[in-house]
């Protein structure tokens, strides 16, 4: 039983945590204590799951919990304990109105909610990472090339301000929807960014499954709420145009295969159909924005499982227009890729050279690309450097595999 009790928690908070965070945060409008009275909930499931047995509906079970919780928080903060009786009674109505139906899913309120302007906008995503979708501050910090104790400070200091200001965490009125839009959809593929090659260790474990699965479907909610936009379309196309070829980037003993090495067979038709749907509805939108890029990008790669090809000069145009509307250092290596296949190694590498070397330094994709480069080029020993220092920043031993493959011998 003890085991079943440690699956079941660990399931119900991959599939269920942003969706309860959600919820409660809604109703009590306090994001931290929110987060506190789940966190809470789920240890104290997984001590009395174990002595009891899971409860028939875990998810009602935790949520029961965490609005106990939630509530011992207010009696024991002696400022708050004027507000117990008004909170209670909201928290009960609510439990009234709903005990029979299905939990309603407000994660993309809340995500909405988290980039209100009054909050830093460069903590936007962060925060929705955290609170809706449940990763750590490491996590976080890592995708945004930042120190984790810096990240962590951060969001602990914005949770406060919400809190201070009062930031109602409901779903805006549909005219602010468009100018907080940007955050959701970057918060979004920045999840299923950090999950979409499998994990560090090249293993498809179930929460990053979750994470994945996660992402795509707030991708496709976000194209119900807002089927005008074509950012959200161009997300979702984007998603689906990766996604696609999920069952070709590893052979069949495990092995890291690079795009330009990969079967197309083994890519999903329907994906890329899907994908390529929702790429035409951005067009016709007659909006141009870097998601919709992104997914052109991926479209041109995805056509190869047709012409048999890859137009690697529409690629390099794409990554060029990209620049121009979203420079971040992901898309200039990227770019920079595309150019060396496009044109060589060493317009390729004068892109590599520009870029400044503080932010790059930390960089996998960087060196890895630069690597490649230097070696077209002949220069074996600073390659090998570049190798190793690409080595050093991977994570997925299938891809340190394939760098050990590559780089040229002593």
């Amino acid at each position: 039983m003890g085991a079943s009790a440690r699956d079941t928690v660990e399931a119900v908070a991959r599939g269920s945590y942003g969706k309860l965070v959600a919820y409660l945060a809604s109703t009590t409008g306090d994001l931290a204590a929110a987060e506190d009275a789940m966190g809470d909930a789920l240890v104290a499931a997984l001590i009395t799951w174990q002595r009891q047995g899971v409860p028939d509906r875990p998810e009602s079970w935790l949520l029961t919990a965490a609005r106990r919780n939630l509530i011992d928080a207010v009696r024991r903060t002696d400022v708050a304990r004027r507000a117990l009786p008004e909170m209670a009674r909201a928290i009960e109505e609510r439990s009234q109105l709903e005990a029979s139906s299905a939990l309603p899913d407000r994660r993309l309120h809340l995500m909405f909610a988290c980039a209100h302007p009054a909050i830093d906008r460069s903590m936007h995503s962060p925060l929705m990472l955290q609170v809706v979708l449940g990763l750590d501050a490491t996590r976080i910090a890592e995708a945004f090339l930042m120190p984790a104790a810096t990240m962590s400070q951060r969001l602990v200091r914005v949770k406060a301000k919400i809190k201070q200001a009062g930031i109602p965490l409901v779903l805006p009125e549909r005219h602010q929807l468009a100018v907080r839009l940007e955050a959701v959809l970057d918060a979004v593929y920045g999840a299923y960014g950090l999950v979409w090659d499998d994990g560090a260790d090249g293993a498809d474990r179930s929460d990053d499954r979750a994470l994945r699965d996660e992402a795509i479907w707030l991708a496709r909610l976000l194209v119900a709420l807002l089927p005008e936009e074509p950012e959200s379309n161009g997300l979702l196309a984007l998603i689906l145009g990766i996604e696609a070829r999920r069952g070709a980037r590893r052979d069949d003993n495990g092995r890291y295969v690079p795009l330009d090495e990969q079967d197309p067979a083994r890519w999903s038709v329907d994906l890329i159909l899907e994908a390529e749907d929702h790429l035409r509805t951005a067009k016709g939108l007659g909006r141009t924005g870097p998601f919709q890029l992104h997914a052109a990008i991926q479209s041109v790669h995805n056509q190869r499982a047709v012409t048999g090809r890859t137009h690697s000069a529409a690629v390099a145009r794409l990554y060029d227009g990209l620049a121009t509307l979203h420079p971040s250092i992901g898309v200039l290596v990227a770019r920079a890729a595309a150019y060396r296949t496009a044109s060589g190694a060493t317009h390729a590498l004068d892109l590599l050279d520009a870029l400044p070397t503080d932010v790059v330094d930390g960089y996998q994709p960087y060196w890895a690309v630069r690597a490649h480069c230097l070696q077209s080029l002949g220069h074996a020993d600073d390659a090998r450097k570049a190798f190793d220092r690409a080595i050093a920043l991977s994570r997925d031993p299938s891809v340190v595999a394939h760098l050990r493959r590559h780089r040229p011998p002593q």
